[in-house]
């Protein structure tokens, strides 16, 4: 008798499980899980018994025809809210983007129609699962992942004590998971580029609207660091962005590291949350890391790993405006009190506009100078800070403008020199009478007035 090699043996086995089983063939059979379970020979029934079966074996489009005869011939039927909830299974099963799409438009008109019966509640949960299963990593497209947020909390919203409230609930919390890491990926690298207002902006989100994050306490932890770098003025944020890992977080790898900041800067150290160290506890004895196998095929496909993701606590029911950025000062962002360079006024009467002198032609003297005492070639003629040397600093000058001097402004130029000169000559008098050398008596400027070159002619 010819004995078969072990590795067909195998291969018949392997082959037979998946025949049992039914994975990947067409002909598996799903068995539906809202059926009728009325037994009775209606011509409607037996409609809807028929559709039932087509959707069973995959027959979706023919399932859906013969619902939509059963509901356009029999319009009283009892069985009329049961056949629309089945076109909608029908295309959850079918899957694809365009299946879903059709799907939660008949899950949404399902819930309209029916609020009160039980399969309302499985309706949306299965939007909310709709969303989920399309959600992209977190360095991708977020709107999918937005989307779930929003209908796995009306789960809980519109059906608190369905059966559906508990599993909406966990995807919810991978949800958020998600959302937050795309978040603190987004802060960590401005954080590591130096924008530690941007930092700070993203980081301080985070830690306010994702709670159950898994990286909260590291998120928290660049957080205080960005405000340390910042500067004295965000000394109290970084305080409190230490405090909270030391009393939110007191599992957690940084706490040692939080207190001894906290000490350094004479700041009180926080007790610990005894409801968050059990939550913790619990979160580290039920975590399950990713295998190799897993990690492998995360690297490729496009699915988030959630398997950090909180187990127990309440996600985020609300959502959150984003803080104001650090650096925004409080006038902007509408605080009551602030620091601002910018002030202004109204007008009363245009003629001071229309009329008075050009605002960088006048100084706090009101004396005019012309455009090129502002420039470097007579700087020599000028104090630290662009003050006249011949008055000690009393007589402003403007700054330099594109604009030629006008006859006007040669004038009192040249009024303002002759000013100078005499004013230089006079104090030089003085010293010699009290026996000062001259030339540690008079300015260089006053003493040396040809080293001033000309004003630009006016246009003719």
């Amino acid at each position: 008798m010819q004995r078969r090699h072990p590795f067909f043996v195998v291969l018949a086995s392997s082959l037979a499980v998946l025949l049992f089983c039914g994975f990947g063939f067409p002909f598996r059979r799903k068995k539906y899980e809202n059926p009728i379970t009325k037994d009775t020979l209606q011509p409607d029934k037996v409609l809807y018994d028929r559709a039932i079966r087509n959707v069973e074996k995959g027959n979706y489009e023919v399932a859906r025809l013969t619902l939509n005869t059963m509901i356009n011939t029999y319009d009283t039927s009892e069985f009329l809210a049961k056949a629309k909830l089945a076109i909608a299974d029908s295309w959850y099963r079918e899957g694809g983007a365009h299946g879903l799409a059709q799907a939660e438009a008949e899950y949404k008109d399902f819930i309209l129609f029916y609020p009160n019966m039980e399969e309302s509640a499985e309706s949306q949960y299965k939007v909310c699962n709709i969303h989920y299963k399309q959600m992209d990593k977190p360095d991708r497209d977020s709107s999918q992942g937005i989307r779930a947020e929003d209908e796995c909390r009306q789960v809980l919203v519109q059906f608190p004590n369905s059966k559906f409230a508990k599993p909406a609930e966990q995807l919810l919390r991978n949800t958020q998971e998600v959302l937050a890491d795309k978040e603190y990926r987004a802060g960590d690298f401005y954080h590591h580029k130096g924008s530690f207002p941007a930092a700070a902006s993203r980081l301080e989100y985070v830690t306010a609207q994702y709670p159950l994050y898994s990286g909260s306490d590291e998120a928290l932890w660049l957080l205080a660091d960005a405000y340390r770098k910042m500067g004295d003025r965000f000394e109290n944020q970084e305080a409190a962005a230490l405090s909270k890992i030391v009393k939110d977080y007191p599992l957690s790898d940084r706490v040692d590291s939080a207190k001894e900041r906290l000490t350094a800067m004479k700041r009180p150290i926080p007790q610990s949350d005894p409801a968050a160290y059990s939550r913790m506890k619990f979160e580290l004895e039920n975590l399950k890391k990713p295998g190799f196998v897993s990690r492998a095929f995360g690297m490729v496909s496009g699915k988030p790993d959630t398997s950090f993701a909180a187990k127990m606590g309440a996600p985020a029911m609300q959502g959150i405006r984003p803080v104001v950025p650090v650096s925004v000062p409080q006038t902007a962002a509408g605080g009551a009190s602030g620091v601002s360079d910018v002030v202004g006024g109204v007008v009363g009467d245009t003629k001071e506009l229309d009329q008075a002198k050009d605002a960088r032609l006048s100084s706090q003297n009101g004396v005019v100078g012309p455009a090129a005492q502002g420039t470097g070639e007579n700087k020599a003629s000028l104090g630290a800070n662009g003050e006249s040397a011949a008055k000690g600093g009393a007589e402003q000058i403007v700054p330099p403008t594109n604009h030629p001097a006008t006859a006007k402004q040669i004038k009192e130029y040249e009024a303002l020199q002759k000013k100078a000169a005499s004013k230089a000559a006079k104090v030089a008098r003085s010293a010699s009478k009290k026996g000062v050398p001259a030339a540690a008596a008079t300015p260089a400027a006053a003493t040396t007035p040809a080293a001033t070159p000309e004003p630009a002619k006016p246009q003719q």
